[in-house]
Formats: C-alpha cells, structure tokens, sequence
C-alpha cells in the first residue's frame, strides 16, 4: 500500500519506482512464426530477417520461395535448421533460430507460402540474394588475411 503525502497525493517508494521502470523497459514478447496448416518442416525451421524495404528487391532474385511473414519492419523467411552454420549472414539481416521473432510486438503476417509441404527458402540463394540488394559481399569471397 502506497502512502499519502501532506498534500494527498500518493507517496512512491523505491521498491515501487523500480517495478514500474522495469515494467517501462520490458522488451516485446518473442514470437514463433507458425507453420501453415498441412506443411511440415522435417528439417527444423529457423528464419531470417531482412528490413521490409529489402523484401519486394529479394523475392525475384530466388529460384523457390518458402513461407515468408512480414510486418511493417521486417519481412521473414523460412529456412531449413542451423542455416546459419558456417555463414555470416549480411547486417542488417537477422537469423533466428527456432524462427523466433524477437521484438515483435505481434506475430508477422504470412504474405507468401509455397505450393507443396515444405516452408523452406533455400538458404544459400537467399543468402546471395540477401548479399546482392544490402551490397555485401558473400563471407567466401572476402581475401583472407595473414
């Protein structure tokens, strides 16, 4: 129970201004992309995250496209387990693993799924899709130093 004051109002304690800051700095709740109803994804499913500005530049430069979400920041598209073994993929991307979306204040919007039961964008073609519109060159490309 919080005090009143001389002047009526209510007093806060300490305890109290902490709760509420930490309340304040309470990031969104993370949230998994949903496979659509009859897909199957027997190789795990992770999912990587471009800047919606990017997406409509990405779509025309891959031979197959999965399941891909979007909302107003970012468009995700699905992609086969640990995709990210032995890649770097370009920043500003993101990968996330278990295609948990971190920060999302809702679950992404699905805008494209694939004929057939697999979600998944080939990884490598979007890795070098991805590489292409952000201007980045591809890990495996760069000179390696001594």
């Amino acid at each position: 129970m919080g005090m009143r004051a001389a002047s009526g109002g209510q007093v806060l304690n300490l305890d109290t201004l902490v709760r509420l800051q930490r309340g304040r700095q309470t990031p969104a709740t993370p949230h998994r992309l949903p496979l659509p109803a009859g897909m199957t994804a027997p190789m795990g499913c992770d999912a990587v995250a471009a800047p919606a500005r990017f997406g409509p530049l990405v779509l025309p430069r891959l031979p197959r496209v999965g399941c891909v979400y979007a909302d107003e920041a970012h468009w995700w598209w699905l992609v086969p387990a640990d995709s990210d073994y032995a890649l770097e993929w370009p920043a500003p991307a993101q990968y996330a693993a278990g295609a948990v979306v971190p920060d999302a204040p809702a679950v992404p919007g699905l805008i494209h799924k694939p004929d057939g039961t697999l979600p998944y964008t080939p990884p490598i073609p979007l890795y070098l899709a991805l590489c292409r519109v952000m201007g980045t060159t591809p890990t495996w490309s760069r000179p390696v130093s001594a």
